[in-house]
């Protein structure tokens, strides 16, 4: 390939990874927590105040609470698994009609248990919103709220960031063979960190490329659902999720009484896939003609359509089974093709393994952006004059990118280990927790901008990187302090979930500890004009 063609592939790549570089970095290190969505929240939710009621008990709760509650019929589910994160059997949510949907704030949750007499208690729940608003942060590249224009925005950054990765690769190509392995180690660190950017960036090319395109089709979904909806299913796209009524005339409510109990629709489910596991049932209009229960649970063996899994929908009355569209392991083809969307992007395929795997991918990917502006900055530098040793002054840009990489990036990695700190220290504490843990990232986030700015790239990157070991090794220190001290108002989950969060967070807070170590012996042994070098004090002569 022609030199020039080369060089304009190179400003293509370095451009578009200048532009989405540092919101990339906060979508990536938040996925990578999300990938353990699911373990975060149980390890944030304190002990419930008693374990779940018996399956077999969940019929005449179901019946007790729609007594003192008709409009629960509307929805409600039957949890199946006695996780920290789970208070109750019985659970449902009310959202404000008034309330714009992204408005999480706007959703009240309630529970329903039995007591001694057999009498329905009705409580409010509180319910830790941590997973959800990291999940946020992943979604729409560290914007505070999930909504339309911030998807449409991340739909912008994702297309950029896939013509990045095409550029890139474009520019490796004539050196490829010879520069694949390559890591040339030495005094050289910026051909080391060239080297290293190339290796993660060319092995995980395919992952990347996943998450590009899969997260264009995200921000644009409903677009390309409504073409899916006329192509596929002649626009009755909606009845996958609800069944159709009977008769216009039969509007007589019907008696939630006479429901098959949940161990038989547990069998109707497992008869359709055996490998499938169900985690909750989820009720929809029991007392309408339309009623129907979404049996939702995971197959390992097979590709969910969804982070939580899947689901089959069933006749909760005659037990009918109404759709098996989104069952894993039971779709067809056009509807698997869709949820290979879903599957590949949120790792809901293949088990533990392939979640660590996207773990791993993902801290690996934030580590790529962070570099790639860390190789600009340094391409760019001033260097020192080689006969009188005399060390100019760094370009205006590269000091505030250095400065802006270095506080976006670290300023957001300290704002999620601070938050989930605060998940346990503020529970119980405060009235509004999840505006609370909201306020505690962007004021640690912005605090890390700000402080960058001030102190400059070099010097803020060493404190913030010091300021994000301190944070996320503080994190398996709750659990331990709960541990140790209940009265506190801290508490520990034995669980492996829960203990893999505080081991992870104990790994990956020694791994900043290292990077603080190693920034700072670059900051006082590094060239004295790179742009992480120590300020030198300027130096005055007298006569």
């Amino acid at each position: 390939m022609r030199a020039d063609y080369i060089r304009i592939y190179k400003s293509v790549h370095t451009w578009t990874g200048i532009l989405t570089g540092m919101a990339l970095f906060i979508a990536f290190y938040a996925g990578a927590l999300t990938v353990f969505k699911e373990p975060i929240a149980r390890w944030a939710s304190p002990h419930a105040a008693a374990g779940l009621a018996p399956l077999e008990s969940a019929p005449d709760l179901i019946a007790r609470t729609l007594a003192a509650r008709p409009d629960v019929a509307q929805g409600f589910t039957i949890h199946l698994q006695d996780d920290e994160n789970v208070p109750a059997r019985m659970g449902w949510e009310v959202r404000d009609p008034q309330a714009e949907d992204h408005d999480e704030s706007a959703v009240r949750h309630y529970l329903a248990r039995l007591d001694a007499d057999g009498a329905v208690r009705i409580e409010e729940a509180h319910p830790s919103g941590l997973g959800n608003f990291i999940d946020v942060l992943h979604r729409v590249v560290g914007l505070p709220v999930d909504s339309d224009p911030n998807r449409w925005f991340m739909g912008v950054v994702a297309s950029l960031y896939a013509i990045a990765l095409v550029s890139g690769v474009i520019v490796l190509l004539p050196s490829l063979v010879k520069d694949f392995f390559a890591l040339r180690v030495g005094r050289n660190l910026k051909r080391m960190w060239l080297d290293a950017h190339n290796v993660v960036g060319i092995i995980s090319l395919p992952f990347h490329l996943v998450m590009a395109l899969s997260s264009v089709v995200f921000a644009f979904h409903d677009g390309i659902y409504d073409i899916q909806d006329r192509l596929m299913y002649e626009g009755k796209l909606a009845s996958v999720f609800q069944r159709s009524g009977g008769p216009a005339a039969d509007t007589a409510p019907r008696d939630p009484s006479a429901m098959l109990p949940p161990a038989e629709l547990l069998a109707r489910a497992r008869s359709l896939s055996p490998s499938f596991e169900p985690i909750a049932l989820q009720y929809a209009q029991v007392t309408s003609p339309r009623a129907v229960v979404r049996i939702w649970g995971k197959d390992p063996a097979a590709v969910s359509p969804r982070a939580r899994g899947g689901f089959v929908a069933i006749d909760p009355y005659g037990g009918k089974v109404l759709n098996t569209d989104y069952l894993p392991g039971g779709q067809d083809a056009a509807n698997l093709w869709i949820s290979s969307f879903f599957a590949l992007h949120m790792a809901s395929f293949g088990g533990a393994a392939v979640q660590w795997l996207y773990f791993l991918l993902g801290l690996a990917g934030a580590w790529l952006f962070y570099s790639g502006n860390l190789l600009w900055i340094e391409t760019r530098r001033k260097r020192a004059d080689r006969r009188t040793g005399e060390v100019p002054a760094q370009r205006r840009d590269t000091r505030l990118m250095a400065s802006a990489t270095v506080g976006v990036c670290l300023g957001s990695v300290c704002g999620i280990s601070l938050m989930m700190i605060a998940a346990k220290a503020l529970h119980g504490r405060v009235g509004d927790l999840d505006a609370w843990l909201k306020g505690a990232y962007y004021a640690m986030f912005f605090a890390g901008i700000a402080w960058s700015f001030l102190r400059g790239g070099a010097v803020a990157g060493v404190h913030l990187l010091r300021l994000a070991a301190a944070l996320t090794l503080a994190i398996p220190a709750t659990s331990l302090l709960g541990l140790l001290w209940p009265a506190s108002g801290l508490w520990a989950h034995a669980s492996p979930a829960a203990l893999g969060v505080d081991a992870t967070a104990l790994a990956v807070g020694l791994g900043f500890a290292w990077m603080a170590v190693a920034t700072r012996r670059r900051l006082a042994r590094g060239d004295a004009d790179s742009a992480w070098a120590q300020p030198r004090p300027v130096p005055h002569f007298t006569t």
